[in-house]
């Protein structure tokens, strides 16, 4: 029987509480060892609830030889120190999104992994959801044909007033950081080749991007994605063939009880396919923990992922501060 991959917390957030944790508890290839946080009570009252080990700290987590792997869930200005930190003591990464907020830094921190000989992944647990895999099956089959454009929208209402890190630009937050992420990776999946341009425009209060749209030129395709904390709930995407539409429908958030639902319109008919529910975040933790325990086996290049999704990103930031469409190198 293969050994159980340990993991150590870093953070002691409400995505780590609600999702991660338990999805490192109940997959069957990990479990957890102990966490970190710099809050002493912070750290206690997660050790309490999960049963682990604590820390008022994220260092002793790192320098435990027990600990196989951690689950990084800090604000994203500080995702690259502590995965090249985590790296440099042989650690596995899970890292939650984004996981760079530039390209130079996804560079950084591949190359760091590289040499440690350790594996990276960025957070983004809805592509291993079972609706995600049948839209890649039904695109992959010509259900619409060719497919030619994408739209999606992400969107919450977000209280401007919270104390919330998504509401910081020192601590990398904003729409574009926290919430476009989720469109741009699920249009890499579906059209699967590099972009040629990106043009991205943002809508602000009191000095943080709360609202935008990103356009992403692709040869003979094209993509838009909108994003908001100021709208009233959305999570969808369409793709558009020359036969038909497909829509997911809650894609970026299907609860791991909930049962999703992808559409298909074509000739004026309307077909219905059920999902079954799904933990995502145990699905990702599994299939992170089973590529890390067969190391000359790799499945899945997780680290092309973050490199990929960072060039878009860098691009749609570049739009911004210029103004015009940035074309992708």
């Amino acid at each position: 029987m293969r050994k159980k991959i340990k993991f150590g917390i870093l953070g002691c957030s409400s995505i780590a509480e609600k999702s991660m944790i338990p999805a490192i508890k109940n997959s069957t290839n990990s479990q957890l060892e102990m966490l970190g946080s710099q809050s002493t009570n912070k750290a206690a009252k997660f050790g309490k609830k999960f049963s682990c080990k604590a820390h008022g700290n994220y260092e002793e987590v790192l320098e435990n030889d027990k600990i196989d792997a951690v689950y990084i869930s800090l604000p994203p200005s500080l995702h690259e120190k502590w995965i090249i930190k985590a790296a440099k003591f042989g650690k596995h990464i899970i890292c939650e999104k984004p996981t760079a907020l530039s390209t130079k830094s996804a560079e950084k921190i591949i190359k760091e992994c590289k040499k440690n000989h350790v594996r990276v992944i960025e957070n983004f647990a809805f592509r291993y959801h079972p609706q995600q895999e049948k839209v890649l099956e039904l695109i992959k089959k010509k259900s619409i044909g060719k497919i030619s454009s994408f739209y999606g929208n992400y969107s919450f209402n977000l209280n401007v007033s919270q104390n919330n890190f998504r509401l910081n630009k020192k601590l990398g937050g904003g729409v574009l950081n926290d919430v476009a992420g989720y469109l741009i990776c699920a249009n890499r999946l579906i059209f699967n080749e590099k972009p040629i341009s990106v043009f991205c425009n943002l809508q602000y209060e009191r000095g943080i991007d709360v609202s935008g749209n990103i356009h992403i030129q692709y040869k003979d395709k094209n993509s838009i994605c909108s994003f908001s904390y100021k709208n009233y709930f959305q999570s969808f995407y369409n793709i558009f063939g020359e036969k038909g539409v497909l829509k997911a429908e809650k894609s970026f958030n299907i609860r791991k009880d909930m049962k999703s639902v992808i559409t298909i319109e074509k000739e004026n008919k309307l077909k219905i396919i059920n999902v079954k529910a799904c933990d995502k975040f145990t699905k990702l933790t599994e299939i992170f923990c089973n590529e890390i325990s067969n190391s000359n086996i790799k499945k899945n290049n997780f680290e092309k992922n973050i490199m990929d999704q960072a060039n878009i990103m860098d691009a749609a930031k570049k739009s911004i501060f210029k103004k015009q469409i940035i074309k992708i190198k």
